[in-house]
């Protein structure tokens, strides 16, 4: 017999991985189209018009469901607090249009204006403002109400950026880190207090902190600031009852009274732990069934986490941290200083009031009554953010590669609809000679 090998041929080692082989191959190439996506020069502003799309348009599904009940019981319609939502679109789609079509000069130039108008409208409003959940801090126009504050907090990050920015070869010194943004930002603050409204004088410090943050100030002061601001909250929240009932409240949550601060805090959990993976379905939730107050506004991601689940939440988690990568990349691209700390901060105060809002509602923070941005029911922050969402898309057209780009292969159909000028790029200030250069002491 002519010898041959009757021995069954082995599997080779690469035909048995050949599934995870694939699997890698998949992901290779998914992460190398992503990585040739973002170089994209404008990539940013499809982040940007895609996480601000998402978000209104979530915001406005989640506000009519969780609305329904109580506007029905309020108003014998389960559509008047969508309605009221959806009228507040068409003013924030103008100014976000306004803020993605106005040239970056002539906005920084409207900086001073717009932040003695806030100031004159935060005394204004302790005058004449209306009452509501024991804040003097709305101005009632007929069926409208107006809350000042939001807009505060724009023109303080525009008119901050426009100082710190003119000195940012000096922010290493004390006294111009200092001076004139933390005494402005002082009286806005104190204003506030007197309305009382604890979590827009929270909101206004976190502009403050990241502006000196982003324009350079020295760390030692970065953490006196901290320090005091912690020590400032912790006076205020001790001197007044009800604020002191949420910090008990947080600690010791277990409540089922409805007139005790912790109720609402303790339906939330229930809200979220019903809802599980995938949710009860939207529209479906029962929490908006007068168990949870307050459920279309400060406490919406207790809803989206009842009725859309844990990947409901998730989602939204992701959508703001998406605006976080592409805001602070907006800001690392610009060549523009002030440009670079608008966006900075403007995104440093959405994240985190979306951080409190979530961390509150999840039990990890007391309870501040900061809105979820572009979520929450609220027709004054829903302007005020779509015309941040505004500059923002504005700032990325602005990016040196986004402007060539825009420059060697015109505009979109879309922009050309808007009638949005081609960006220019940005020009720095000449500079005196030396001779008439005063020394900076």
């Amino acid at each position: 017999m002519t010898g041959v090998d009757t021995r069954r041929a082995r599997p080779s080692r690469n035909r048995s991985s050949s599934p995870l082989a694939g699997v890698r191959a998949l992901v290779g190439r998914s992460a190398t189209a992503l990585g040739q996506w973002l170089r994209r020069p404008l990539t940013s502003l499809h982040l940007i018009l895609g996480v601000f799309g998402l978000l209104t348009l979530f915001g406005l599904v989640m506000v009519l469901s969780a609305s329904s009940v109580e506007s029905f019981t309020a108003d014998g319609s389960s559509y008047s607090v969508f309605s009221r939502q959806l009228m507040f679109c068409v003013p924030g789609l103008l100014l976000f249009w306004l803020g993605l079509r106005i040239p970056p000069r002539s906005l920084r130039s409207l900086a001073p204006a717009a932040l003695i108008i806030g100031a004159l409208s935060l005394v204004a409003v302790l005058l004449v403002g209306d009452v509501r959940n024991g804040s003097r801090a709305w101005f009632v126009v007929g069926p409208l109400s107006l809350q000042p504050s939001e807009a505060v907090k724009v023109a303080l990050t525009l008119w901050g950026a426009h100082v710190l920015a003119a000195r940012r070869a000096v922010m290493h010194r004390w006294r111009y880190a200092l001076s004139p943004v933390v005494p402005v930002t002082v009286v806005l603050l104190t204003l506030l207090v007197l309305q009382p409204d604890l979590g827009m004088t929270v909101s206004l410090g976190i502009v403050l902190i990241a502006l000196l943050f982003f324009a350079g100030a020295p760390i030692r002061l970065m953490v006196a600031l901290s320090i005091g601001a912690i020590a400032g909250a912790v006076v205020l929240a001790l001197s007044a009852s009800y604020r002191l009932s949420r910090i008990s409240a947080f600690l010791s949550p277990e409540s089922t009274d409805p007139l005790k601060a912790g109720f609402q805090s303790q339906q939330a959990l229930y809200s979220l732990a019903d809802g599980g993976l995938f949710g009860v379905g939207l529209g479906q939730g029962r929490a908006k069934w007068s168990y949870l107050p307050n459920a279309h506004n400060d406490f919406i991601f207790a809803i989206i986490g009842e009725e859309l689940g844990f990947l409901g939440a998730f989602a939204v988690l992701a959508l703001f941290a998406t605006l976080a990568y592409a805001g602070l990349r907006i800001a690392a691209r610009n060549t523009d200083p002030w440009l670079k700390l608008v966006v900075a901060t403007s995104t440093t105060w959405l994240v985190a009031q979306a951080a409190i809002n979530i961390s509150y509602v999840v039990g990890l923070l007391p309870v501040t009554g900061l809105q979820l941005p572009l979520i929450s029911s609220g027709g004054t922050s829903l302007v005020v953010t779509m015309f941040v969402f505004g500059i923002l898309a504005n700032a990325a057209r602005h990016e040196p590669e986004a402007i060539a780009a825009l420059k060697q292969h015109g505009q979109g159909r879309v922009a050309r609809l808007l009638r949005l000028p081609l960006p220019q790029p940005y020009k720095a200030p000449a500079t005196r000679p030396p001779a008439q250069r005063g020394r900076v002491r």
